[in-house]
This record gives structure tokens, C-alpha cells and sequence, in this order.
């Protein structure tokens, strides 16, 4: 049992959904970023889920990837993410932190595969969403990590059929991660009634929960696909308000709503 199994049990125990915040590391910069990622937990948010700065991130919009070229000018990298897990951890020993990024910076990164794992548990992550790795290739990470007691943590999309999804379902652990819209971050607006189905397909395939993003920006959309899934992801509508410079008790404030509205779902 990982914190993010534990984190999910505890809420259906609850009768309550997930609220998954996403936040780029090292966004404007280090000492912000921290700052956020300190406040997200009494926010409401259940998990973190954190960007690993990479110039080519082929599934995010213009948002985070703006967040991403942010967090590259001050120095960002998976090592100093790993090195913001480990601040965090400090004070806080229970929320759930997943990493979301691409398979190159930790491919490339001095030691690689091995390396990266052992400084991820040691840091304090719980799992792995990394885009540009599909199933075939799951000896390269997915398979190492959950060996290493990391969730690995795989997309599933609208066009994922019923003879693919064995496929992703199969190494995936701690939840699923559906993409409501076809295309990119910060896109089209994710419609419950669209998502209502196929997430129903997902669950009774995976015996895993399922959580819903892409297309989430609002409390009303947090609350509307909630109520469809196990919980909701909302990231490009936060990233937007950390690149606008704003204060971070109003971007608290804005998190804050959001949880309350994944919650009541």
C-alpha cells in the first residue's frame, strides 16, 4: 500500500472524490513553487501531482508548457524537483506526490533509470506519470518502478478502445489517469456527460480508481466530472494563474474552491 492507495481508500471510506492539483517545480521559481506546493494540502488537494520542467513536452498546451520554459530559465530540472520532494516532505509526511513528465531528462540524467528511482523513494515521491513511455516499452521505467514501490500511473484517452486497454490497464497501479478530450492540455472543455461512459468502461476493466482531466478549470467542471470518476485533475487553470504573477493566498484560494467542488461530487 502506497500513500496514494492509502489517500484513495480513506476517501471512498469517505464517501468523498478526489482533487488532484498540478503544479509545474520550480515555477516562477523555486522559493514560489515550494510555497504553493506547502499550501496545497490544506487547500483540500489529495494528491500532487508535479511537473518535471522538459523543453518538449508533447502533451501539454501552451500554459504549461510556457510554465515548463519558466521553470527551465531559473535553473529547473528533475533534480531540483527531487530537491522541492524533499522540502515538502519535511513537514509533510502524508500527502501523496506523483511526478508527471517525459522519459528523456530521466534517461539522460547521470545513472539514468536506477538512479532516478532510488533519489525519487528517497526524496518521497509515490508514483510516475510519464507520457511518452506506452506499454511496449514498460521494462524501461514502469515495470523498475513499481519494483522500487512506486505507482506508475498511465493514460488512458478516448480513442484507448476495448484491445488496447488491457494493454494500458496492465502495469498501471495507484489510479488511472483519463484524458477527457482528445489533444493537449488546456484545450477543450471536458463534458461529464461525454466522460460518464467511458470512465464506467475504464473502472469495471482496471479495479483501479479513475481520475478525470484535461478540459477542468472551473469549481462547477471540478464538481460535474467528479461526480462521474473517482476524482478530477486541474492543472493548466492553476499553472495560468501562477504565470499571471498572482498572489499565492489567491491562487490558494482559487485551489481551495476547486477541492471543495471536486469534493462535492
Amino acid at each position: 500500500m502506497t500513500r496514494i492507495d492509502d489517500t484513495f481508500a480513506a476517501l471512498k471510506s469517505q464517501g468523498k472524490k478526489a482533487f488532484v492539483a498540478y503544479m509545474m517545480a520550480s515555477d516562477p521559481d523555486d522559493a514560489t513553487a515550494l510555497e504553493i506546493m506547502r499550501a496545497l494540502p490544506d487547500a483540500g488537494v489529495d494528491v500532487i501531482e508535479l511537473g518535471m520542467p522538459f523543453t518538449d513536452p508533447m502533451a501539454d498546451g501552451p500554459t504549461i508548457q510556457a510554465a515548463g520554459q519558466r521553470a527551465l530559465a531559473v535553473g529547473g530540472s528533475v533534480t531540483r524537483t527531487l530537491d522541492m520532494v524533499r522540502a515538502f516532505r519535511k513537514d509533510d509526511p502524508k500527502t501523496p506526490i506523483v511526478l508527471m513528465g517525459y522519459y528523456n531528462p530521466i534517461y539522460a540524467r547521470p545513472g539514468g533509470v536506477t538512479k532516478f528511482l532510488s533519489d525519487a523513494v528517497e526524496a518521497g515521491v509515490d508514483g510516475l506519470i510519464v507520457v511518452d513511455l506506452p506499454p511496449e516499452e514498460d521494462d524501461e521505467l514502469c515495470v523498475p518502478a513499481n519494483q522500487a514501490g512506486l505507482n506508475f500511473i498511465r493514460l488512458a484517452t478516448p480513442t484507448t478502445d476495448d484491445r488496447r486497454l488491457p494493454a494500458v490497464i496492465a502495469n498501471t497501479s495507484g489510479f488511472l489517469y483519463y484524458v477527457s478530450v482528445t489533444g493537449i492540455t488546456g484545450g477543450a472543455a471536458a463534458n461529464a456527460a461525454d466522460v460518464a461512459p467511458e470512465v464506467a468502461r475504464i473502472q469495471a476493466a482496471a479495479n483501479l480508481p479513475v481520475v478525470v482531466g484535461f478540459g477542468i478549470s472551473t469549481p462547477e467542471a471540478a464538481e460535474s466530472i467528479a461526480s462521474i470518476a473517482d476524482g478530477c485533475v486541474v492543472g493548466s487553470a492553476i499553472v495560468k494563474m501562477i504565470g499571471e504573477k498572482r498572489p499565492v493566498p489567491e491562487i490558494v484560494d482559487f485551489v481551495r474552491k476547486l477541492a471543495e467542488g471536486a469534493h462535492r461530487g
